[in-house]
């Protein structure tokens, strides 16, 4: 009996704001501190710079491979047929996982932001873990959330796509308001010296580039939704969304550091672990900035949990439609067109792992580096061998040569020990575990043929 499909309704507009909302999330609020130490202003400016040109190679090979291959698997679909099925399931799996970690992380997060505009959220202490006290108001903000999300999942990829508009072009908004209101205010003073004096311009570049691939993963995410493109979608249009979620990310790294530096010594910040929120704050003497940059922040979290939980469940519908996982997570809702089951299953896992607020998250959240360096590795390497099979070696293999180069650079930053950022042993505890869990799903799947597979779908 033929499947039910997902149904359509992404515009260009939408494959944007998921591929930039996936990406930004409230690093440039709670981890500005952490940049600056890195690299000072310029470093950090550059770091994000340099990242997002390096990240091109990849994003081309990804608008090459979507532009042919509209599947919800992406990496998946890419990597069957061209590499043996165990290879195409771990390159999924691992992916999954590069956006799976980031829900419960949000919906943590959420509690943790919306707790400092509402201090009475921090009260009802539940339970410690790790040292981190878990408190019932807190909690329950995230887990209504992760019901939400759900909720908007559910009931169709056309409201989730509009929820992921108004989010992204909200925070947008206020952003460029309170970028122009802050170099109106500060002085270029504020920002010397330029580099972190400790490190000297090269490290300082090189310790904040180190951290790109990490807070500039959501571009290839255009690729989980291209099965849902409007009727009548031209497909080169996947590629022009995969560039300007690119280039956005990385103006909008780059103009945040510019800006926040610009408005408050950025050494003080360092040194006394300011806020973005709070230099502004203390700049312009006015809590109501500080307030509309939280509200910034809130609708960041927003996007970037709808835009991760949508790519996670789509390639777990993948994995399940090819028999790769239990096949229940291939079915699709009659009505709403939507993955019920991995929307389902996702819902689950993130109140599970939320459950153990910051203390587990935090070790973990490194993790994705690893995967999407792994997912993004996969897809170059595909691309190259599809490039002669499928009858395309008229097209330039340069591009994707240097994605493959970039994308081993990111995988080696992290497992390399003795670089700064490699992975702790907990790091490793948790992405084998992961890995375990894979091969379990592996060696008691039903195998199957692949009818189902959109290997070959093109619009």
């Amino acid at each position: 009996m033929k499947q039910q499909s997902l149904h359509h309704g992404l515009s260009t507009i939408e494959y944007f704001t998921f591929g930039f909302g996936t990406m930004i999330g409230v690093g440039w609020l709670v981890l500005m501190d952490d940049w600056l130490s890195r690299g000072g202003p310029a470093g950090g400016m550059l770091g994000f710079l340099v990242g997002g040109l390096l990240l091109f190679p990849i994003a081309h090979t990804y608008g090459r491979l979507v532009t042919k291959i509209q599947d919800a698997g992406a990496e998946i679909a890419y990597t069957e047929g061209v590499f043996p099925p165990f290879t195409s399931f771990a390159a999924g799996w691992t992916m999954i996982l590069s956006y799976a970690i980031v829900c419960p992380w949000e919906a943590v997060a959420t509690g943790n932001l919306l707790a400092r505009v509402f201090p009475a959220l921090n009260s009802y202490q539940l339970y410690v873990i790790g040292a981190s006290p878990i408190y019932a108001p807190r909690l329950g903000v995230g887990l209504a959330l992760t019901a939400l999300i759900a909720v908007v999942n559910f009931r169709g990829i056309r409201l989730s796509g509009v929820f992921q508009d108004v989010m992204t072009f909200g925070l947008i908004a206020i952003f460029a308001v309170f970028t122009l209101l802050g170099f109106t205010r500060g002085s270029a003073a504020n920002m010397q010296p330029l580099f972190a004096a400790a490190n000297g311009p090269f490290l300082s570049i090189f310790l904040v580039l180190q951290i790109v691939p990490y807070f500039m993963t959501g571009f290839e995410s255009v690729a989980k939704g291209s099965e849902e493109a409007k009727t009548g979608f031209e497909t080169r249009r996947f590629t022009t969304a995969i560039y300007a979620a690119l280039v956005a990310g990385f103006v909008f790294y780059v103009l945040i550091i510019a800006v926040v530096t610009y408005v408050y010594p950025w050494r003080e910040i360092v040194s006394g672990h300011v806020r973005t929120e709070v230099a502004f704050e203390r700049t312009f003497g006015s809590h109501a900035i500080a307030q509309w940059i939280l509200f910034a922040a809130f609708l960041s979290l927003l996007k970037i949990f709808n835009g991760n939980f949508v790519a996670s469940t789509r390639m777990l519908y993948a994995i399940g439609r090819r028999n790769l996982v239990h096949p229940s997570l291939g079915r699709v809702h009659a009505d709403f067109g939507t993955p019920v089951v991995a929307i389902g299953l996702m819902a689950v896992l993130t109140v599970a792992a939320a459950m153990f607020g910051d203390a587990i998250l935090v070790p973990i959240t490194e993790v994705g580096s690893l995967a999407v360096g792994v997912g993004w590795l996969s897809a170059c390497l595909a691309y190259l061998a599809r490039r002669t099979r499928d009858g395309h070696a008229h097209e330039s293999s340069y591009m994707a040569w240097l994605g493959a180069a970039v994308s081993v650079a990111i995988i080696l930053m992290k497992i390399v020990p003795g670089v700064p950022g490699s992975f702790t042993s907990n790091e490793w505890i948790a992405f084998a575990g992961w890995g375990a869990l894979g091969v379990v799903f592996w060696v008691v799947r039903t195998p199957a043929g692949h009818e189902d597979t959109k290997d070959t779908k093109k619009r």
